[in-house]
């Protein structure tokens, strides 16, 4: 467990930032471009220390500034990735992931092995940083920082500087770290796409402050996401198993809640996906229609509804289990008679998939 709870001022600029997050997975933070995410990266990791709070990793306080303690961050036991890999430019990739060895305390968990094969190293071990790809540079930097043994891993955008196509390289190799090692992860981030496709927690922050924080499902339900990220962001990020597949028309069943929704995707049965159901692209009906190109149908009952602006209302719904989201005009809701414990069709336009070797899709039919 991460409990984080500091103050500090730079200059005109305040933060005051809460949150508590578990002892595995990902947690990103996100938020707009200088509302302090890499000044509270580096209160946690002990580069800044706080005008007042705490900073507690696994129960071990490393910042109480009303005990007067700070622990300098080189015995944190914290690795960090920067936006640039600052590898050693003398040493090969071989040399810089040993000194990660070099560095760690203790016996450690993670070995060299592992590393070089989970993050596929091994043709590089042997080449200098300059030659390397700037993807390339970011694996051999996390894989560098694994090798310390850290007891808490933190990545301050570390895709920041790649263009598209190498950020589509590295992704992947991040998914496999979140579910081989139970090392929790703070990720910083500004694209809500790897957000989505990365983490299992999320933390919002805007102007210095935490607006929201929890499981990413809750937190991508929550309002506080449309002044950060927009209105059209608001939605339901589902994990559902793959359990059956049309191969004449390319669709994969996927088992969520209750029901099951066809996606596009060449990914077997029995594989985990997940999937973001905008809550713009959710339409809701009294019963189930017919003779409509849209086939994505779920039974759902209404939890809550809630004023979005002017003339929209967001209605909360339960599909057994999980909890989505749709966005409808607030004549629908009068029109509809839509309220709280009534049982409803959910038709979902458009399903976008996050995940390991698949790529954003949509299907209408």
């Amino acid at each position: 467990m991460l409990d984080v709870e500091v103050r500090k001022r730079r200059g005109d600029f305040a933060l005051d930032a809460a949150f508590s997050i578990p002892g595995s997975g990902v947690v990103a933070l996100f938020g707009r471009s200088g509302c302090g995410k890499t000044t509270l990266v580096n209160l946690i990791a002990g580069l800044l220390e706080a005008d007042a709070g705490s900073v507690r990793l696994a129960g071990v306080v490393l910042d109480d500034s009303g005990a007067g303690v700070h622990v300098p961050a080189e015995r944190r036991r914290i690795g960090y990735v920067f936006q640039d890999a600052r590898l050693f430019p003398h040493r090969d990739v071989e040399g810089n992931l040993r000194y990660g060895l070099h560095r760690a305390q203790g016996n450690g968990l993670v070995a060299f092995d592992e590393v070089v094969t989970l993050l596929g190293l091994a043709p590089l071990l042997g080449r200098r940083p300059n030659v390397l790809s700037g993807g390339e540079r970011q694996r051999v930097a996390i894989g560098r920082a694994l090798l310390a043994q850290p007891r808490l891993l933190l990545l301050d955008e570390p895709l920041a500087s790649l263009d598209a196509a190498r950020r589509d390289e590295v992704l992947p190799f991040l998914e496999r770290l979140r579910g081989r090692f139970e090392i929790p992860i703070v990720y910083v981030s500004h694209q809500f796409d790897e957000v989505l496709r990365l983490a299992t927690h999320l933390v919002l922050m805007d102007q210095g402050r935490v607006v929201a924080s929890g499981e990413l499902a809750t937190v991508c339900l929550d309002p506080a996401l449309r002044t950060i990220v927009g209105p059209d962001a608001i939605g339901a990020v589902l994990d559902g198993e793959i359990v059956a597949r049309e191969e004449e028309a390319g669709f994969a069943r996927l088992s969520v809640g209750g029901g099951t929704l066809r996606i596009v995707s060449d990914e077997a049965v029995g594989r985990r996906v997940r999937v973001q159901l905008l809550a713009r692209d959710l339409i809701l009906a009294l019963w189930e229609p017919t003779g409509l190109s849209v086939r994505n149908a779920i039974a759902a009952t209404i939890v809550a509804i809630a004023p979005d602006d002017r003339h929209t209302d967001l209605v909360l719904l339960d599909i057994g289990g999980p909890r989505i989201i749709a966005r409808v005009t607030q004549a629908a809701t009068r029109q509809l008679g839509l309220r709280p414990g009534l049982d409803l069709q959910v038709l979902v336009k458009s399903v976008s998939i996050r995940g390991q070797s698949l790529r954003t899709s949509e299907t209408h039919s």
